[in-house]
């Protein structure tokens, strides 16, 4: 037996006899391996090496410089015989009787009948150049000679030696023979490296064109990012759709769909073309295949938007070049210059960006405005920078609730009349009651003589869907929250909403995720500018913008939470939006915290100081000197109609009915009477601060009911 044929030895003992038992496993030989031939090892190790991504990627490379090279002198002879001949001018007359553009291709026919008679007169004139060009020459020599013999004859003069006679003439042969012999010495290197120098640039038009087939190109570049959008392009995407009317037509069509398009255009970060879409196929159709579509044309979907123009059976593709819409677009002018100012009435709000990459500027005039979107896609930075400008304004007044309140707008403290800031329940009456103020307010000015002009009153709630849901009653069993006609909060929203435009009082407001119970349908149909970040449904899209942006295009359903973040459809006529489109999408500029700080102290140097109500008192005895100067603040005199506007907004039930009669009837006797600075009643500073002082100890003042 062979010495490997024992596998095992184990050794056992009886319990009976304590004698020990060897046991041995026999296992037979193994098979005899056979040697694996050499020619299959070098076979397999070829496999290995061919099979290598490292090989594969250096075969790609040496396949791809060697085609951009081929395929470059291609171009160039391509654009060579396109510029002698009347080549350039065919393919655009031909393309254009395809498109049935027939006045552009009698412009293209005229243009190669003007480029053909040109060309024949360069020929005639060749015929005669030869004889020309002698003579030319020889005037030229001779004249040379004579020039170089009159200069040798000045020479001979001034030095006395007649030899100096030829001396510029021997000059001047001694330089070209310096010439040949430069160019004896360079023509050998010229000869090698003249055609090396010309595959070098067929190889940089190649490249530059990447001019090569797709399995050759590196992988960030087959998987087909950054290609460019094409009419052949568009017309394969558009028949790759999957609607069988589109693919029929364009497989019947002459010119294989070329009349469908129109001119692509530049437009911002991107192109623009306009389709105009065969018998059978409607434009939803193409809308309902966004995603599909922007596949085919090598993009993600939302690089990809498609609206409905003017031009029946027509819909416009904006197509972004990859990546474009993730590069930010820079800051807001309103932090690079300082000196800008607002003007509420004819200005504009400088918001961001529209996809061309044009600025994106919004009026705000008599405008109630609405912006919603899902939480943390940055709604109170947009509705912010547009209170930021209009606060550059000086005559513009804020009141403002923020129903989240983590300080987003702390820095409006000493710009804004009121400034309520926090989630709770108690905020939201407290909001609640700053909007009825606002409501008396517009009563009041509705009262005024026809003609009278009123400053703007913005008020702002930001969260407002906090308000909506608030479950809390009032004494007199009144919902604050809800959409009933008891609903304080609804109701004050809706009056301002009917009336408020005519006098300059205006709501604007913020909301999540709207729906019908946190976003009433008045409500949100009130508004007339109407702006939406990313949101999660079609139906959101719908109460957000309405019907008829929807159907016309806009979707900020196909939004990206996240990555999408400040970018905003946009429903308004208030803002520049394209003919036959019903909305618009702006990526909005940023401003943090420190940039919107620095614009409200410059909002607050043009204004003369405003005391900000943090919290709406109400329900009890009030001191009306004490309230006037609390509203006169640290402004060294403030025009009575702005005083009564500002008790107003202090306590509506206490104030909201005062005139001028009622201010004067306070303030006689105290020593802080109005009186008139610059033709217009003003209330002083130091004349009520003189007044609270000296007042009796016994507190005299009156107490308004």
């Amino acid at each position: 037996m062979n010495e490997h044929a024992v596998s095992l030895y184990k050794t056992t003992e009886t319990p009976d006899e304590g004698a020990s038992v060897t046991t041995l496993t026999v296992v037979p030989d193994p098979a005899p391996t056979k040697p694996i031939p050499l020619w299959v090892r070098s076979g397999r190790a070829v496999k290995t090496v061919v099979a290598h991504e490292t090989t594969k990627t250096v075969v790609r490379a040496a396949a791809r410089h060697g085609l951009y090279t081929v395929n470059g002198g291609r171009i160039v002879a391509r654009r060579t015989w396109d510029g002698k001949t009347g080549a350039r001018y065919e393919r655009m007359l031909r393309a254009a009787e395809a498109a049935g553009n027939y006045e552009v291709a009698e412009e293209w026919e005229e243009r190669l009948q003007r480029f053909r008679e040109a060309r024949h007169r360069r020929r005639m004139d060749l015929l005669h150049s030869p004889v020309d060009v002698a003579k030319g020459v020889g005037v030229g020599v001779g004249m040379s000679i004579g020039v170089l013999v009159a200069l040798g004859v000045v020479m001979a003069i001034n030095n006395h030696d007649v030899t100096d006679v030829i001396t510029p003439l021997a000059a001047t042969i001694e330089f070209i023979g310096l010439l040949i012999r430069i160019v004896q010495v360079v023509w050998p290197y010229a000869v090698v490296l003249g055609p090396l120098f010309a595959l070098l640039g067929m190889w940089a038009v190649g490249s530059k064109q990447q001019a090569a087939p797709a399995w050759v190109m590196p992988a960030n570049v087959r998987n087909g990012e950054g290609e460019p959008i094409t009419p052949s392009i568009v017309v394969k995407a558009l028949r790759d759709l999957g609607i069988p009317a589109m693919r029929k037509a364009i497989t019947e069509m002459g010119d294989a769909g070329a009349s469908m398009l129109g001119p692509i255009r530049i437009a911002g970060c991107g192109v623009e073309v306009d389709v105009t879409l065969p018998s059978g196929v409607s434009t939803n159709e193409v809308q309902q295949r966004r995603r599909k579509l922007a596949e085919n044309l090598t993009r993600h979907e939302h690089e990809v938007f498609i609206t409905i123009p003017q031009a029946a059976r027509t819909v416009r593709l904006w197509v972004a070049d990859s990546g474009a819409l993730d590069e930010p677009i820079g800051p807001s002018p309103l932090v690079t210059d300082e000196s800008m100012t607002a003007d509420y009435a004819k200005g504009r709000a400088p918001w961001g960006q529209d996809l061309r990459g044009d600025a994106a500027a919004l009026s705000l005039y008599q405008r109630h405005l609405l912006i919603t979107g899902l939480s943390n896609q940055g709604k109170t930075v947009a509705l912010r920078s547009l209170a930021l400008w209009l606060a550059l304004d000086k005559s513009v007044r804020f009141l403002m609730g923020d129903l989240k309140g983590v300080g987003d707008w702390a820095m409006f403290d000493g710009l804004a009349d009121t400034l309520i800031q926090g989630p709770t329940d108690e905020h939201v009456i407290q909001v609640t009651e700053m909007v009825e103020g606002a409501v008396d307010e517009m009563n009041r000015r509705l009262m005024a003589p026809p003609g009278t002009q009123f400053p703007p009153l913005i008020v702002l709630v930001d969260e407002a869907q906090v308000a909506f849901m608030c479950p809390l009653k009032d004494e007199d069993k009144r919902p604050y929250g809800g959409s009933k006609s008891n609903s304080r909060y609804f109701m004050a929203v809706r009056k301002i909403h009917n009336q408020g435009r005519a006098v300059n009082v205006l709501m604007w407001q913020g909301t999540q995720d709207p729906t019908d119970q946190n976003l009433p349908k008045l409500v949100r149909e009130g508004a007339h500018t109407r702006a939406s970040l990313a949101l999660g449904t079609e139906s959101q899209a719908r109460m957000a913008l309405g019907d008829k942006a929807v159907d016309g295009g806009a979707a900020p359903n196909l939004l990206r939470p996240g990555l999408d973040r400040g970018t905003l459809v946009v429903a308004s006529d208030g803002i520049a939006i394209p003919a036959g489109q019903a909305s618009i999408t702006v990526r909005t500029h940023y401003i943090d915290d420190d940039g919107a700080v620095a614009i409200t102290d410059r909002a607050k140097a043009l204004r003369d100081g405003v005391t900000t109500l943090t919290v709406i008192e109400r329900g009890e005895d009030r001191d009306p000197l004490a309230d006037i100067a609390s509203v006169v603040g640290a402004a060294e005199r403030v025009r009575t109609k702005d005083v009564l506007a500002r008790l107003g907004t202090l306590n509506a039930d206490a104030y909201g009915g005062w005139s001028f009669i009622d201010l004067k009837r306070v303030l006689d006797s105290t020593g802080a009477e109005p009186y008139k600075s610059d033709g217009v009643m003003v209330v002083s500073r130091d004349r009520l601060a003189a007044a609270l002082a000296n007042r009796d100890g016994d507190g005299s003042a009156s107490a308004a009911g």
